[in-house]
């Protein structure tokens, strides 16, 4: 037992936040929390969600009066261990989040919960970005980028954390908060922390007298460096206050908690050419640098010749990769960066005018196509991907990231393979940030055994003399973490190594805030507490629980998010494998909600998975293998009478609109308390009446396209049952816009009992999806010809399983693929050409689905509500909605949850109309907003009417 789990009293930290159930113990929440990116586990005691800078306070007070550890986590991206802890986990990723432009873009202030991808996203439209560009930004917030110094592939060490920020809010251990940028922060820090302030000034003059201290930290932080303190602010300012705030970057949660920060933001350049250059080996390659950072490149990614390799086996690889026999061979990938395209035009004639000089094994270009480019990124960022994927199941990825002086980054990169070589670690790939001397690799192993522990000890104690020996260091961009912090006295010396920590004892004298983190006396420390991930299903097996996957999750701020989805299974499993099966009991009595029930398994997790995974395609197993019988039997009598069941729930629907709610709500309730929350929907006023049956005349002469209207547009009446449209919604639409570009559709037959099939496949009902399933591609195939017409459906969702539906349909001889096209795409590329000038609304504020976005079809929507209205808003807090069926009327507080900061946001632009193109988002939008979504191919037809 830890010496001080005796002290830990739940009852003062609840006392320190205003409300009590922020703090729970529940095993699902311990287990669902543990998890960052990192190779570490560390189960925490309880988990606290802190709403506000004075929370945090009163949390850090009750830590050290108990003696208690205390971590922050927020986006859990980081790789070094420093977000894990077995004593109180500060979870600070649900709030946070408030972002306040200043100076017309020139200057940011934003809170730590915040995402580098929102933040930048709202800088977009003052033409500016955030200076840090990590390979995390769409998952890693503020807070995490201020606790490691965050940098990336572009911003080098002119634009990282440390030289952008101008000031902090910092919440100190003793509770006391300082806003550094305010004019009394000094006065106020001498005050209240004197201990502190004075400490600070003298350290800054220990090291400022000291020659070899200052030559050192000049020539360590010359680089890319995390490893430690910052001790480069005792140099670089004099201020107490201004070095206290440049402490606090790099820290990595140990010194205090940043609520909020102002940077000074940089331009966004919005011209790029990019090329990659392949050498013979890594010192041709290293020996190009100079010539290439002299031309003025923004970019230079190295690959070493197990990652072209690897490359070689990725869909889309460039020729120049593709069609060499890589042997010692190595690449850089160079991009340009410019304001303009003459700026550009300059840039990449000077690149151009070098490469003939550089000795390289293949002819190379710089290209601006955007498709070009895509495909050069997308070798260098599969590279972790294809790896870390493919490991065996039951191993961990470990990425490690080092930097040397440039000159020398070559040699280093062979000293790494011959270790890996020595020690038996194959596909290692390297890769990194050439121009900053930056890379890093991977190593996969179990890391358990006593002989897998020895090995990885081995290896690490060897590259640790290996980049030190080179003047290195041994984090570049990851922090410290755990995984380092018993090398840091190394890197550093004994004089140094006692500054930092005569800096962690002036900021935490109890030392509770992320012990071990940064510094820690046990040399076998990075050995201890190694995660393991036991299989426990195919669709999920290779995750690393990176959490990139978390800020696209509807679900994110309510129940589990996908990674924790994943990590409790296997928490789950590792119980059971121990024999503690009150931990399994406990942990599976809540999983059936936080991670089933309440799944939108919308597969937005998937868009955002380095490695690909879909986590609700695990989901919708679970709910296969609990399906019982006679709900698996309904469910298939319901796909054999579903004309019946889609004009029973319209009538329903019909008939619930015409009567009081006090009447329908009490039974209503009643009936979801008997039968289950997750069987029985719940009623809400905003549901309309039910629609109108789908099928059309038979067409007997020429047919341009087959169409297929969504069967939920029968169950779901339109939002506006206009006098003009006769209440008839997007399939009246559809129809009125094809007759007007001339193109003639074909509603199949029998078109009343089809379905996509996703309400059985999002429910698990496998019979029921393969009796619909058949019905439906027999009906498409004699309507299309055997494929000679295509499909049209005019519900994203829909347009998307009727694709998964078709993709078991093999053709036969002489038969054509079934082709699905969303009736927003057909909209914009068959029948807007030929639509005539016409008035535009004013504004419409825009919500693409979750399936328009898996399927690519963003642009398109794009381009037909541009030709709705003059001015298109997409919320910046634009989110699945989770309505997902009849998801959000199983669990409206699914939907409550995900759409809140996007809803509040299109109250906020006063749109004067509202569109999605699926009807159940639009049921859940019109909830979330209260104003009426409609399909915006409804809104095209209204306002290019004759």
């Amino acid at each position: 037992m830890v010496p001080w789990l005796a002290s830990l009293s739940l009852a003062g930290f609840r006392a320190a936040v205003p409300d009590p159930a922020a703090v729970s113990t529940r095993a699902i929440d311990l287990h669902a929390n543990a998890h960052d990116a990192s190779h570490f586990l560390l189960i925490p005691q309880a988990v606290i969600t802190a709403k506000s800078a004075s929370d945090v306070g009163g949390l850090l007070r009750a830590s050290a009066a108990q003696g208690v550890p205390l971590t922050f986590r927020s986006g859990g991206t980081s790789l070094s261990g420093q977000a894990v802890t077995d004593g109180v986990l500060v979870d600070v990723r649900r709030n946070f989040r408030d972002i306040e432009v200043l100076d017309d873009g020139a200057r940011v202030r934003v809170q730590s919960g915040v995402t580098v991808r929102a933040l930048n996203a709202r800088l977009a439209r003052y033409g500016r970005k955030f200076g840090p560009d990590p390979a995390s930004e769409a998952a890693c917030t503020i807070g995490g980028v201020v606790a490691n110094n965050s940098s990336g592939m572009n911003c080098g060490t002119v634009d990282n954390t440390y030289r952008t920020l101008e000031s902090l809010t910092v919440v100190l251990p003793s509770g006391t908060v300082i806003d550094t940028g305010a004019p009394d922060a000094g006065e106020k820090l001498r005050t209240v922390e004197p201990d502190l302030y004075q400490g600070l000034a003298q350290l800054a003059e220990r090291v400022r007298t000291n020659p070899d201290s200052a030559q050192r930290i000049r020539q360590q932080f010359s680089m890319k460096n995390t490893m430690g303190y910052g001790l480069n602010s005792l140099l670089d300012f004099r201020n107490p206050v201004d070095i206290m705030a440049h402490l606090i970057i790099g820290s990595e949660g140990t010194l205090g908690f940043v609520a909020e920060a102002v940077f000074r933001t940089i331009p966004r350049l919005q011209h790029a050419a990019a090329g990659l250059l392949v050498f013979p080996d890594l010192e041709a390659a290293n020996a190009a640098l100079p010539g290439l950072v002299e031309t003025g490149a923004a970019t230079i990614e190295l690959m070493d010749a197990l990652s072209l390799k690897v490359g070689q086996t990725l869909k889309g690889t460039p020729a120049v990769v593709h069609d060499i026999a890589v042997r010692d061979h190595a690449a850089l990938l160079v991009e340009y960066s410019a304001r303009s395209a003459g700026q550009l035009d300059e840039l990449q004639a000077g690149g151009s005018g070098i490469l003939q000089s550089l000795g390289l094994s293949a002819p190379a270009h710089f290209t601006a196509d955007a498709k070009e480019r895509g495909q050069l990124w997308q070798l260098r960022k599969g590279l972790y991907a294809s790896v870390a994927g493919a490991r065996p199941q039951g191993t961990t990825a470990l990425l490690e990231d080092i930097v040397v002086p440039v000159p020398v980054l070559g040699r280093t990169c062979r000293g790494l393979i011959g270790l890996f070589d020595k020690y038996g670690y194959s596909n290692s790939v390297i890769f990194g940030h050439a121009k900053d001397g930056n890379v890093h690799f991977m190593l996969t192993d179990g890391f358990a055994s006593t002989s897998e522990l020895d090995r990885y000890s081995a290896f690490t104690e060897d590259m640790v003399d290996l980049v030190l020996a080179e003047g290195g260091s041994l984090k570049a961009e990851h922090g410290t973490g755990r995984v380092m912090a018993p090398f840091v006295r190394r890197q550093y010396g004994d004089e140094l190594y006692d500054v930092m920590r005569t800096i962690k004892r002036l900021f935490d004298p109890a030392g509770m805030l992320n012990p071990g983190v940064v510094m820690d006396e046990d040399p076998v420390a990075h050995l201890r507490h190694i995660k393991t991930a036991p299989p426990v299903a195919e669709e999920v097996d290779r995750c690393v629980s990176c959490g990139y996957c978390e800020p696209v999750c509807p679900s994110k701020d309510i129940t589990l998010t996908p990674r924790q989805r994943i990590v409790t299974l296997r928490a789950i499993e590792s119980a059971r494998l121990v024999g503690d099966m009150a931990l399994v009991k406990e942990l599976e009595s809540d999983y059936g909600y936080e991670s089933v029930d309440s799944c939108a398994v919308d597969g937005m997790c998937q868009t955002a998975c380095p490695v690909d995974i879909n986590t609700g395609s695990l989901v919708k197993r679970l709910r296969k293998n609990d399906a019982g019988k006679l709900a698996n039997g309904a469910w298939n009598a319901a796909a054999k009478h579903w004309e019946g069941v889609t004009r029973g729930a319209a009538l329903a629907l019909t008939v619930v609109d015409k009567l009081p709610a006090a009447v329908i709500e009490p039974p209503n309730k009643a009936a979801r308390a008997v039968l289950g929350t997750d069987t029985v929907p719940l009623y809400s006023a905003e549901l309309p009446g039910g629609g109108s049956t789908r099928k059309r005349p038979a067409q007997s002469g020429h047919v341009d396209a087959v169409y297929f209207p969504a069967c939920v547009n029968t169950m779901f009446g339109p939002a506006v049952a206009s006098p003009e449209a006769g209440g008839r919604g997007v399939q009246y639409s559809f129809e009125q816009l094809s007759a007007r570009a001339g193109i003639t559709l074909l509603v199949p037959q029998g078109i009343d009992g089809l379905c996509c099939g996703t309400p059985w496949s999002s429910k698990g009902m496998a019979d029921g999806q393969e009796t619909m399933k058949a019905k439906t591609v027999a009906a498409l195939r004699q309507a299309t010809r055997d494929g000679e017409l295509p499909i049209v459906c005019d519900a994203s969702s829909c347009t998307e399983g009727l694709r998964h539906a078709v993709e078991s349909d093999v053709p036969e001889e002489g038969q054509a693929p079934l082709r699905i096209v969303d009736a927003v795409d057909f909209a914009a590329e068959q029948i807007l050409p030929r639509l005539p000038e016409h008035q535009k609304l004013q504004s419409l504020a825009l919500h693409p689905t979750c399936s328009s976005t898996r399927m690519g079809l963003n642009e398109a929507l794009g381009v037909v509500a541009g030709a709705v209205a003059e001015r298109v808003d997409i919320p910046e807090n634009w989110g699945c909605c989770a309505f997902a069926g009849d998801r959000g009327m199983l669990h409206p507080e699914l939907t409550e949850s995900a759409t809140a900061r996007q809803a509040a946001e299109v109250v906020d632009l006063n749109a004067a109309a509202h569109a999605s193109c699926n009807r159940t988002c639009e049921l859940g939008m019109t909830r979330a907003t209260g104003s009426q979504y409609r399909h915006v191919l409804e809104l095209l037809e209204e306002v290019t009417r004759p």
